[in-house]
């Protein structure tokens, strides 16, 4: 396993970071101490939760996720063996986020507000037994904006939104009381991450060292605006989704519905990865690997590990089998002529699944 720094921090991650997200839902309890376990024997230190987990989000199953890590924690006394990022809800109609807080304003909706952010932080600490996050995210804006792949960008005005630095100091709040040692930002725009870094620098405010963000062969927008900000910013990518929901792994090609994937269980939720130009590109990726004697998880996956701005993927896996292989892509090396081959495939299917 190889490790990149964490944006501007004294950090060092996995290149691999193991997603939770169907812990609670496709994976029982057993099943995330076996990945976990595992994870840690191969080298990772990274892991990566939220408090809405897991997906898709039931008001009676959230934080399930995180009480899976905690009790790793309990019974393994690893918490000091790996990195843990968690997120705090954006702004939603999911007001069971918030049901039964004392105190809160409004508990109708998730909202980016002071009271919440340290309310949903010193939950997700309970959850999880511990007393600190290595990365607290802000899970998607608060504002009106396009994210979870929204297009045709249409402008509004904010209905009563949280300013931008009140976010960004509760935020520091948590950094400042030891609970969080650094933030970090998801499905965040160019404008929005640029925002908080001058918010950050103009009020002395803890700076995001991360942005999670969706990522594949699938989905390279990333590339136009936010790959520049990485670099110069010091706020490396996350990348969620590198395999576009499982699709270039292959599995689904040819209307297949393996059973238990998320895909066979909710087509309807997880659309984004599966239209024609989806299937045509994964068709021809999967082709190239397989031409190539390659895994086709494990190529798309490597190929992304080229790119400098990339700090970590997140990789997310329901069977054994799954995880190994992926976790296997931070040791393949990708030849010249491979990577020339890649490269024109990127340029045919430049954003198929934006």
């Amino acid at each position: 396993m190889k490790y990149r720094k964490l944006g501007n921090t004294d950090i060092d991650v996995s290149e691999i970071c193991l997603g939770s997200m169907t812990w609670g839902v496709q994976n029982t309890q057993q099943d995330a101490f076996d990945q976990l376990n595992y994870s840690l024997e191969q080298g990772i230190n990274f892991i990566d939760t939220a408090e809405i987990y897991p997906v898709p989000v039931n008001a009676k199953k959230w934080g399930t996720t995180d009480r899976y890590i905690g009790e790793w924690f309990k019974q393994t006394g690893n918490r000091d063996k790996v990195i843990l990022a968690g997120k705090v809800a954006g702004r939603s109609p999911m007001g069971f986020l918030r049901k039964g807080a004392e105190g809160l304003k409004n508990t109708k909706e998730s909202r980016l507000s002071r009271e919440q952010i340290l309310y949903s932080c010193d939950e997700a600490l309970k959850r999880l037994q511990t007393d600190y996050i290595d990365i607290f995210q802000l899970h998607w804006p608060e504002r009106s904006t396009n994210f979870f792949g929204k297009l045709n960008y249409v402008h509004a005005d904010d209905n009563d939104p949280v300013p931008l630095e009140e976010t960004l100091a509760a935020m520091g709040e948590l950094v400042k009381s030891g609970k969080v040692r650094h933030i970090g930002l998801s499905n965040e725009t160019a404008w929005g991450t640029m925002k908080y870094m001058d918010i950050a620098k103009e009020k002395g405010l803890p700076k995001p060292v991360s942005i999670q963000n969706p990522y594949s062969l699938l989905c390279l927008h990333y590339e136009v605006g936010l790959a520049e900000i990485s670099m110069r910013e010091k706020c490396g990518l996350l990348a969620y989704s590198p395999l576009g929901f499982g699709a270039l792994s292959g599995k689904y090609l040819g209307g297949e519905k393996p059973e238990g994937a998320r895909i066979t269980l909710w087509p309807q939720e997880f659309p984004r990865y599966f239209t024609d130009k989806g299937v045509a590109a994964t068709t021809e990726y999967v082709k190239l690997a397989q031409d190539n004697g390659l895994d086709p998880s494990q190529m798309a996956l490597a190929y992304l590990l080229t790119k400098p701005f990339v700090t970590s993927l997140i990789i997310g896996a329901t069977t054994r089998p799954q995880l190994e292989i992926n976790i296997g892509a931070s040791d393949l090396e990708l030849s010249d002529e491979l990577m020339k081959k890649l490269e024109a495939l990127t340029a045919k299917y430049s954003n198929p699944c934006p």
